[in-house]
């Protein structure tokens, strides 16, 4: 089944803006009793653990969710301000059935989202979240009144984020700062609750600088001009202090993106390269192969073949990745976008343990990330988003199809065409890659031109 049968359910859970369908209280309401429902078939009194990012409207999201599943019958905790990867870690390691995150990622603040998991740590099937849309849309459509501000809001339990910190620590325990000079960029977002205390902690002697940026979120400059989604801030800061990295986490913090000490922005294809080949080099990288997707990069493909890796391409979305990494038990997978899966060690793209994978990476073996990276020669490549009033089937439309087709045609092995929509916006995204850059931007402009005119808002 894909993304495009669901009325709800994106790639990544049910995301909207905040107070609007499907995120008025009473969809929420409906969201609550529909998993209650769900994990009551196998547990008659079914443990759910909440966790939410920043955003204005999480608390009042994390409420109804709350009050809907105790009317379900089941008994709810909340981890308070955490990643998403802690909500996933939290689940399997303390028994609970299932881990909710009230987040939107990498969105606006006045979006929000509902990721679910199930009491193994991994995103629910695309059956189970078909299943309980019809139980969602048949709830909301008796009009359920819930008046969030009457509601009881969460009591959080600081020891889950304690517990999740000291995962982090011990998944790396030879991770040593030294004497490096770090610039953290939270984005104002989950990460913020955890990033203070976790380099803290990892700073043992007190010989590390960590400069930490956007932690003073305020409800609504979650992602605003900082995080991952505008890595060359963090980027300039380290060329400003002089600094040896920079990391940048987005929203929710299930992913990152890395910088360079000339400034330079190193993305998850980048990380992806470094990481490939520290494994193959330990002879843990099983069938030496990477998963990557449609979006990464060409140079990516032919870095990693120089190294003896195969690099296979799944569409966008971490549970696609993660699909395919099963499906060839791969040891490595992730997205362009810094979302990195490290099945060793964690369920879900953890940003953070990215992370610390990479500083434990550059310690053990006294490079850089510059240098770990010099021979990643990256293709010219634009991305062109268009915002869409609906999402028909691209190559159905003539005008797209014969623009598409003219791309193609022209730019045969020397580049590469990738036309999607977006799994979590009202998006479609033009993507293409060439040797001549003035080819790839003349096609990306024709596309989305053609998309824009029969799709755009």
């Amino acid at each position: 089944m894909t993304a495009g049968t669901r009325k709800l359910f994106g790639t990544d859970g049910i995301r909207g803006i905040a107070g609007e369908f499907p995120l008025d209280p009473g969809t929420v309401y409906a969201v609550g009793l529909a998993l209650g429902h769900s994990l009551k078939k196998k547990e008659p009194r079914p443990r759910v653990l909440l966790g939410r990012d920043t955003r204005e409207s999480s608390p009042w999201i994390g409420a109804t969710l709350a009050e809907a599943l105790r009317q379900a019958g089941a008994k709810v905790e909340s981890a308070g301000v955490v990643p998403t990867p802690a909500v996933a870690f939290l689940a399997r390691a303390h028994g609970f059935n299932a881990g909710v995150v009230i987040s939107a990622s990498h969105n606006p603040w006045n979006d929000n989202g509902i990721k679910l998991f199930g009491g193994d740590g991994f995103k629910l099937p695309d059956a189970l979240e078909l299943a309980m849309e019809e139980e969602i849309l048949f709830h909301a459509a008796k009009g359920i009144e819930v008046d969030v501000k009457t509601l009881p809001r969460l009591e959080d339990k600081p020891a889950l984020q304690s517990d999740y910190i000291q995962f982090l620590r011990t998944s790396l325990p030879n991770l040593s700062l030294g004497a490096m000079k770090l610039v953290v960029d939270c984005a104002n977002g989950a990460a913020s609750a955890i990033a203070p205390e976790l380099f803290r902690r990892l700073n043992r002697d007190g010989r590390a600088k960590v400069t930490l940026l956007n932690v003073t979120p305020d409800g609504r400059n979650i992602n605003a001009n900082c995080g991952a989604l505008h890595p060359n801030v963090v980027a300039a800061e380290v060329k400003e202090r002089k600094a040896n990295m920079g990391i940048t986490f987005d929203g929710d913090a299930d992913r990152c993106m890395l910088a360079g000490s000339r400034g330079n922005v190193i993305n998850g294809d980048a990380i992806l390269l470094m990481a490939g080949r520290d494994l193959k080099a330990r002879g843990l990288l099983t069938g030496d192969l990477v998963v990557a997707t449609t979006m990464s990069n060409m140079g990516l493909e032919a870095a990693l073949k120089r190294s003896g890796i195969r690099m296979l391409r799944a569409p966008v979305g971490d549970r696609y990745v993660l699909e395919e990494m099963q499906k060839h038990k791969a040891a490595l997978g992730g997205e362009q976008s810094g979302h990195i899966l490290l099945p060793h060690l964690a369920t879900t793209g953890d940003g953070m343990l990215t992370a610390l994978m990479i500083l434990e990476l550059i310690g053990r073996t006294g490079k850089s990330i510059d240098e770990l990276t010099a021979d990643l020669k990256v293709f010219p490549q634009v991305i062109v988003n268009i915002k869409v009033r609906e999402k028909k089937p691209l190559a159905a439309i003539p005008a797209v199809a014969t623009a598409i087709h003219a791309a193609e045609n022209e730019l045969q092995d020397t580049g590469r065409v990738v036309i999607r929509y977006s799994g979590t916006e009202p998006l479609a995204r033009v993507m293409i890659e060439a040797e001549n850059s003035e080819a790839m931007k003349r096609h990306a402009d024709a596309i989305a031109a053609a998309i824009r005119n029969e799709l755009g808002v």
